[in-house]
């Protein structure tokens, strides 16, 4: 027999025979009134399960996870204020009732309802996926996450104490606001929850602002292994820089009560907090699961007797503040009702077309004040003795460098953050003398965790600021690459534009490094940002564009709200020479700060009409020294540096390569999921007469020593490649 079914004739009896689970008696600190609304609040939360499985065994709604077993969360959001943010676990439909009460003017049944019928109607996602979430309620949605959203959760968190001393724009989060984030006892062993937990007390015990509460909704089980009895309090009550605070989750009196505790320790100290609750599941994990497939009977029927609802009316009663056979009329009635508006909200239009599903995967674009530069004092103090050296060609690293002071003097929202970027200035110092120019607040060393750097540029960029992160290695990005993927990319898309989170990562990557650090350091594959819908992925090859082109990225970010993934040639940091030694072909003078590269502008460099090299970073560094023995053999060559690898710049390339009359990509990524695959599909179906080769690196990892460029294209390569293609004549 269904659970839910079960579970629902339990309480109708149970209620009219005042039959009840033992408890405690009711803790002081609720009203009346306040403690029938929570109930409320859990009665429409178990209504809405209901109806939701109804719903899907109708064809009328889609995946379902039921919050049953849960509902005390009603009573954790009425301990919190709605402006405080909130990143909620699976299970919260409670909490979101219950905050929409403290926000007048909300129908939440509705809304819910057409989340769950994936109306396009729904206000939170538009139809994009069944998810607990509100802008007005500041609850940024959430899909089936298992803890990757802790470590924005952190970043927020940290958005609240960075907002005093530097206050941005466009701040979303009021100045004395907390931030919390729920997830359940299997989730806190995901390796993304212990590294939040983790830079949460790092954090903490440096005396820096981190108002941060952590709730953990323990009913024992994740799916179907059992987490281990007292492992989530032994685990975690004594975690450093974090207060540890404990409550039965089945009762909304002593809930409310200790969730208000942890709550002002957060608000008042600043610092982060451990709730661990106490809960039960009911029905399964989620949709058709039946749990009775992998426990015993005899513990389903136990948690099923332990319903929370039951302990609520059982507490009402002995409160004075509801009687059974009105609790019971309550439940009744809400029941009803909910099936009511169910049926309605099924008839409400979806979404049908492509583009109408893919609309919010650009966020909006927004107001910005206008920025007139930093003044020349400002530049002056800033700069100190690297002012006199503007006029001299420099190397890239040294470009970027004055970029990101030029940014951040413009912009003092602007955060840079990572590893070592502080008092070191990065691997390859890029970010040397920032912290000294800018202070630690505004150029941040982080612990050693990728998750954590992407979490606080995530949730940085929730509260107004533009994050600006460095990831040292294109490598280290695979320990962390699901902040990009299933949070900051997915953020607009399913909150149909509402939510952002804007960011400029710096990623050093690429190869061509001499004797360094095998495939850790010299990583030359895209693909795993390539397929992200909605990145942006910009690489540049000189000093010059490098700082015009990231100042359009913080443009991008700050402007368009857009999440921009900024790659470094790590090899092209220090390069100086093109041909020969000491020739300085590949250094570049610092562009004045009004010049920018505009998304989607590629690089031409040339006339000829032979030939024409597509190519990128490295890449355009190779081509550049192979054309004096192209030129020399008679093939009249241009050549195209595209800058922006995504989204692929096809009109600029259609323009670029117009009238040439052979195709070669560079493509210094490995042949398998290369930039190359896509630009021999475009320039195929663009171009099917132009004759079209590419030269690549080959599927193999890059090793240390002599042979480091072995597998990766070479200008001996490209020539050979060029010569055969077009036959080595003008």
């Amino acid at each position: 027999m269904d659970r839910a079914q079960i579970v629902h004739e339990n309480f109708l009896t149970r209620v009219a025979n005042r039959d009840f689970p033992d408890g405690a008696k009711p803790r002081q600190g609720l009203s009346n009134t306040d403690a029938v609304s929570l109930f409320r609040s859990q009665i429409l939360s178990r209504a809405l399960d209901r109806t939701s499985r109804a719903m899907q065994k109708a064809g009328q709604g889609f995946y379902t996870i039921g919050s049953s077993g849960h509902e005390g969360m009603a009573a954790v959001a009425h301990a919190l204020r709605p402006t405080d943010i909130a990143f909620l676990h699976y299970r919260d439909a409670a909490f979101q009732i219950a905050r929409a009460e403290q926000v007048p003017g909300h129908q939440i049944a509705w809304d819910m309802l057409l989340s769950f019928a994936c109306s396009k109607e729904d206000p939170t996602s538009g139809g994009r996926h069944k998810v607990l979430g509100s802008k007005a309620l500041t609850i940024p949605p959430q899909t089936s996450t298992i803890a990757s959203h802790l470590p924005k959760a952190v970043g927020a968190a940290y958005s609240l104490g960075a907002a005093r001393r530097h206050d941005p724009e466009h701040r979303e989060l009021p100045l004395d606001g907390i931030a919390m984030c729920s997830f359940g006892d299997a989730s806190a062993n995901h390796s993304t929850a212990q590294g939040a937990i983790n830079t949460a007390g790092w954090t903490s015990v440096q005396s820096t602002p981190l108002p941060l509460l952590f709730v953990c909704e323990d009913n024992g089980i994740g799916i179907s292994v059992k987490t281990p009895k007292g492992w989530i309090q032994a685990s975690m009550e004594h975690r450093p820089g974090i207060k540890y605070f404990q409550a039965n989750g089945l009762d909304i009196y002593e809930t409310f009560a200790v969730a208000q505790d942890a709550a002002e320790y957060v608000r008042t100290r600043r610092k982060p907090a451990f709730l661990h609750l106490k809960t039960v599941r009911l029905y399964g994990h989620a949709g058709a699961d039946v749990p009775t497939t992998y426990l015993p009977k005899s513990e389903v029927e136990a948690d099923e007797a332990n319903d929370p609802l039951l302990h609520s009316v059982r507490l009402l009663e002995q409160a004075g503040a509801l009687a059974p056979e009105q609790a019971l009329k309550i439940y009744e009635d809400t029941c009803a009702r909910t099936d009511r508006i169910a049926a309605e909200a099924a008839t409400r239009p979806h979404l049908t077309t492509a583009s109408e599903v893919m609309a919010s995967l650009i966020p909006p674009k927004r107001a910005c004040k206008p920025t007139n530069g930093p003044s020349a004092e400002a530049r002056a103090k800033a700069f100190g003795g690297d002012t006199r050296a503007m006029d001299d060609p420099q190397p890239m690293s040294r470009l970027i460098n004055w970029a990101l002071t030029d940014l951040m003097l413009e912009h003092g929202e602007a955060v840079c953050m990572g590893e070592d970027v502080g008092r070191k200035g990065g691997v390859y110092g890029v970010t040397q003398k920032l912290q000294q120019r800018f202070g630690p607040d505004r150029v941040i060393d982080t612990l050693l965790d990728e998750q954590s750097i992407l979490g606080l540029a995530i949730g940085m960029g929730h509260n107004g600021f533009i994050p600006i992160p460095e990831i040292q290695f294109l490598a280290y990005l695979h320990n962390a690459e699901d902040q990009i993927r299933g949070e900051a990319a997915t953020l607009p898309f399913f909150s149909n534009g509402q939510f952002t989170n804007p960011m400029v990562l710096r990623i050093a990557g690429l190869g061509y490094q001499k004797g360094f650090g095998g495939h850790f350091h010299n990583d030359n594959s895209l693909a795993v940002l390539r397929d992200i819908p909605g990145v942006i992925i910009a690489c540049p090859s000189t000093g010059a564009d490098a700082a015009k082109m990231l100042r359009e990225c913080v443009r991008l970010a700050r402007e368009e709200q857009r999440v921009v993934v900024f790659l470094e040639p790590i090899a092209l940091y220090p390069m100086r020479d093109l041909h020969d030694a000491q020739d300085a072909g590949w250094m570049t003078t610092y562009p004045s700060p009004d010049q920018s590269i505009a998304l989607g502008e590629v690089g031409v460099h040339g006339e000829g009409k032979d030939l024409a090299i597509v190519t990128y970073g490295n890449g355009h560094y190779l081509s550049k020294q192979a054309l004096p023995e192209l030129e020399a053999a008679g093939v009249k060559t241009r050549i195209i540096d595209m800058r922006w690898l995504a989204p692929l710049p096809v009109e600029a390339l259609r323009q670029a390569t117009k009238g040439c009359k052979h195709v070669l990509i560079v493509d210094e990524c490995r042949r398998t999921g290369s930039q190359s695959e896509a630009l021999m599909t475009f320039f195929t179906e663009n171009s099917p007469t132009t004759p079209t080769a590419r030269v690549v690196a080959e599927d193999c990892f890059i090793a240390t020593g002599p042979a480091y460029a072995a597998p990766l294209p070479s200008k001996d390569g490209i020539v050979a490649a060029a010569l055969k293609l077009t036959g080595g004549r003008s």
